[in-house]
C-alpha cells in the first residue's frame, strides 16, 4: 500500500541516521498500514457492539436500560485503559503498549461469543474496552512521533480513516452474518478475535527504525504523580482543559448516537435487516468525510477543519433526530458520518501535537479517557431517556448541544500546531 511517492523527507524527521528518502517514505507507508489495521479492528468491534446491541434487544428480550449498560461499560474500560496504557507508553513504549492492547481486546472479543447472560458479556465487554481505550491513543501518538510535520497531520487522519473501513466490516457482517440463525450475533463476535494473529504478526514486524526515542532513563525514572501533574502544569494547562471538554462532548456524542443508531432506525419503524442496510451505507460516508480533513488538515490547520466539521456534526445530528421518512433518515445519517469521523480524524491529529515527547503518551492518554467517561454518559443517557418516554429528536439535540461546547472550548482555548516540531 503506498500512499506517498518521490517525495524528499529529512532524516531528522524520521529519527534514524541510516534511513534514506526511499526507505523513510517505505517506513511510512509500512507504519501507517501496521497501525491502521490494528485500528480497523477497533473499529469493526465498536461497529459490531451497535449492531449485536440491537440483535441482543430482540434474542435476550433486553430493555433499552440494559442495552445502555452494555455500551456504557465498554466505555468504562476504554476510560481505565487509556489511563493506564496512556502513561505505560511514557514508561515502557509505544510498541509495547499497542502489542499488549490489541490483543487484550481481541481475545475478550472472541470470548465474548461465549457469554452465557448480561452479567458474563458485561465482564467480556470491560476488558474489550481497556484494549480498545488503550490502544487508539497509543496508535496515534506512535504514528505522530515517527513522520515528518509537513505531512504528520495528513498521515494522522489517514490512520484515523482505517476506522471508517472497520466500520464498514462491522455493517457487512452485521447486514448479511448477523440474520442467519446458524450464525447470529455470536458468530459474528468470534470473528472479531481475528485481531489476535494480527497482533502476534506485529510483534515481530513493526518497523525497525520506531526507536521509542522519548526512552531516557530520567523519563523512565519519573513517577506517575508527575507526569500527571505535568499534564496541568502551567505550560500546559489551558491546552490540557481544552482537549478534556473536546473529549468529552466529542465521544460522549458519538457514542451516545453510533452505538444506538440501528436501534433508533428500528425505533423509527424499520425491520432490523433494512436498518442494518440503511447503517451500512451511512457508514460509506466516513470515509470521504476522512479523506477530505486529510486534504484540509495541512492548508486550513487542525484547530479550524476541527471546528468546521464539528459544525457539520451539530447540525446533521440534530437533523437526524427529528426526521422520519426513509430517505431523510438516510442523508442525515450520512452527513452525520462524514462531518463526525471527519472530526475524529482531525482530534487525533490534534491532540497529541499539544505535549512534549516525556509526557505525550500520558496526556492523550488522560484526554481520551476524559472522553470515555462521555463514553459511558451518551449510551446510558439514550437508555435512560427512552425508557422514560423521551423523544429521539430531544435526545439528538442534547447531543448537538455538547458538540456546540467543544466548538466553544476550541475557539477559545486551542492554538494551531499546523506543522509544528516535535519536541
Amino acid at each position: 500500500m503506498i500512499f506517498f511517492k518521490n517525495k524528499s523527507f529529512s532524516k531528522s524527521a524520521f529519527h534514524s541516521d541510516s534511513t534514506s528518502s526511499s526507505t523513510s517514505v517505505y517506513t511510512v507507508n509500512k507504519l501507517l498500514f501496521v497501525a491502521g489495521v490494528g485500528w480497523l479492528f477497533d473499529a469493526m468491534d465498536v461497529g459490531l457492539l451497535a449492531f449485536i446491541l440491537a440483535a441482543l434487544k430482540q434474542d435476550w428480550g433486553l430493555s433499552a436500560a440494559q442495552l445502555g449498560i452494555i455500551g456504557s461499560v465498554n466505555s468504562i474500560g476504554m476510560a481505565l485503559g487509556a489511563f493506564i496504557f496512556g502513561i505505560y507508553a511514557d514508561k515502557k513504549g509505544r510498541k509495547s503498549a499497542f502489542f499488549i492492547t490489541l490483543l487484550m481486546f481481541s481475545v475478550a472479543s472472541g470470548l465474548s461469543a461465549f457469554a452465557w447472560g448480561l452479567g458474563s458479556l458485561l465482564i467480556l465487554r470491560f476488558f474489550i474496552g481497556m484494549g480498545l481505550g488503550g490502544e487508539l491513543p497509543v496508535a496515534s501518538t506512535l504514528v505522530s512521533e515517527n513522520v515528518p510535520p509537513e505531512i504528520r497531520g495528513r498521515i494522522v487522519v489517514l490512520l484515523e480513516s482505517f476506522w471508517a473501513v472497520g466500520w464498514i466490516v462491522a455493517a457487512l457482517i452485521a447486514f448479511f452474518l448477523i440474520p442467519l440463525p446458524v450464525i447470529g450475533w455470536r458468530g459474528a463476535m468470534i470473528l472479531s478475535a481475528l485481531p489476535a494473529f494480527y497482533a502476534l504478526y506485529l510483534r515481530f514486524n513493526l518497523p525497525t527504525s520506531l526507536n521509542d526515542r522519548h526512552l531516557t532513563v530520567d523519563t523512565q525514572k519519573e513517577s506517575i504523580c508527575y507526569k500527571i501533574q505535568s499534564v496541568w502544569s502551567a505550560t500546559f494547562r489551558q491546552r490540557t482543559l481544552m482537549l478534556w471538554i473536546v473529549w468529552f462532548c466529542v465521544v460522549f456524542s458519538y457514542y451516545g448516537m453510533f452505538l444506538w443508531l440501528p436501534s433508533v432506525m428500528m425505533m423509527k419503524g424499520f425491520d432490523m435487516v433494512k436498518s442494518f442496510g440503511y447503517i451500512l451505507i451511512m457508514t460509506l460516508a466516513q470515509l470521504p468525510g476522512y479523506f477530505s480533513v486529510a486534504w484540509l488538515i495541512e492548508r486550513l490547520g487542525r484547530k479550524w477543519v476541527l471546528v468546521i466539521y464539528l459544525l457539520g456534526t451539530l447540525i446533521s445530528g440534530y437533523l437526524f433526530g427529528i426526521v422520519q421518512s426513509a430517505n431523510q433518515l438516510l442523508l442525515s445519517g450520512m452527513l452525520l458520518s462524514f462531518f463526525n469521523l471527519g472530526a475524529w480524524g482531525a482530534m487525533y491529529a490534534y491532540t497529541p501535537e499539544q505535549y512534549t515527547a516525556h509526557i505525550r503518551g500520558t496526556g492523550v492518554g488522560m484526554a481520551a479517557a476524559v472522553g470515555r467517561i462521555g463514553g459511558i454518559l451518551g449510551p446510558l443517557m439514550v437508555g435512560l431517556f427512552v425508557s422514560l418516554g423521551f423523544s429521539v429528536g430531544l435526545i439528538f439535540s442534547l447531543f448537538s448541544f455538547a458538540i456546540l461546547l467543544a466548538i466553544i472550548a476550541i475557539i477559545l482555548l486551542g492554538r494551531e500546531t499546523k506543522q509544528s516540531l516535535l519536541q
